[in-house]
């Protein structure tokens, strides 16, 4: 028997990621801009868009070990293109330095996060940033000021946290989960309570969590279709699992799911976090709805992704 699919709305890309990527497939086709292209970090977390864009002749300069600061010793001359997740001044600086030509797709709320923090430490508060430890967000959004904005991901960390000042504000990575910020706010909050929170989390962001949410608590299982890099995708996940209670797994293409995840259920829950191409959850829905455990010639997963239907927005007009 076939298992209802939930189409969880909305799903895919969000507004900064449309924004990042139109600037990144314009700067492939103009002729007048300075070669090579260079994108500092993932443009989004999702791996099939940064292959599509370097069959477009972008060079991804990538590597989880090194700041976005340290990247930029590996570009010498051309062009640099700043990630949706933003830099810092810092970086900014540098490549100016090194004479590079500079096309900014920082995301629109993320600019707004990075300019409230700077407002806050030029005026002498200390600022108390939640977000994931080892993601380009943060990293843009503390810069050099590490002896002023403080990264907190989990109590453990605030409880090393040690401020004497009376000014203090909390605020936030813009992809994080919103319950766990407001949690986490809330416990800062009983410590400092001189501290003003104000939540930077973006729109899409928190609506997409709302709707899975509201959506999965319907479901047996949430599948949920992104790159495992990706935080507002392994958000979605942890919100089905610890708030809807409904068993969740991250695919990034429907060659990874596993029939035996779907053994007893009739009702499967779909969505896919903002960086993920409409193609690829369009695969997964559609081998969910002919999908029935009982039937081993449904079991068949292989995806026919392609260039062309990962970014339908590029053409090869070689």
């Amino acid at each position: 028997m076939k298992m209802e699919v939930i189409k969880v709305t909305p799903r895919g890309f969000c507004e900064g990621v449309i924004w990042a990527l139109k600037i990144a497939v314009d700067a492939a086709y103009d002729e007048t801009i300075p070669r090579p292209i260079y994108i500092l970090g993932n443009i989004v977390h999702n791996r099939f868009i940064s292959q599509s864009l370097d069959k477009l002749g972008l060079i991804t300069i990538e590597d989880k070990s090194k700041s976005r600061l340290e990247l930029l010793d590996l570009i010498d001359k051309g062009t640099v293109i700043f990630t949706a997740h933003g830099v810092s001044d810092e970086v900014v600086q540098k490549a100016h330095d090194k004479n590079l030509y500079i096309i900014n797709a920082t995301c629109k709320y993320v600019h707004k996060t990075n300019d409230y923090i700077k407002e806050k430490v030029n005026n002498g508060y200390d600022v108390i940033y939640i977000g994931k430890k080892n993601h380009p967000e943060p990293e843009g959004a503390i810069g050099k000021n590490k002896d002023k904005v403080h990264l907190i991901e989990t109590l453990e960390d605030l409880d090393k946290l040690h401020i004497d000042n009376n000014k203090i504000v909390i605020t936030n990575q813009t992809t994080m989960s919103y319950w766990d910020v407001e949690q986490l706010a809330k416990e800062i909050q009983k410590r400092y309570p001189q501290a003003k929170f104000t939540n930077e989390i973006c729109n899409a962001t928190q609506v997409r969590q709302e709707a899975v949410l509201k959506k999965a608590i319907h479901a047996d299982v949430t599948i949920v279709v992104g790159d495992p890099l990706s935080n507002n995708s392994n958000k979605l996940a942890y919100i089905s699992e610890t708030m809807a209670h409904t068993k969740a797994y991250m695919v990034e293409t429907v060659e990874d799911i596993n029939p035996e995840w779907l053994k007893d259920c009739k009702t499967v829950a779909v969505t896919s976090g903002a960086s993920t191409p409409t193609a690829i959850t369009n695969e997964v829905i559609q081998f969910l709805e002919q999908f029935d455990y009982h039937d081993p010639s449904t079991h068949f997963r292989k995806s026919n992704l392609t260039f062309e239907n990962i970014l339908p927005f590029i053409r090869n007009n070689k």
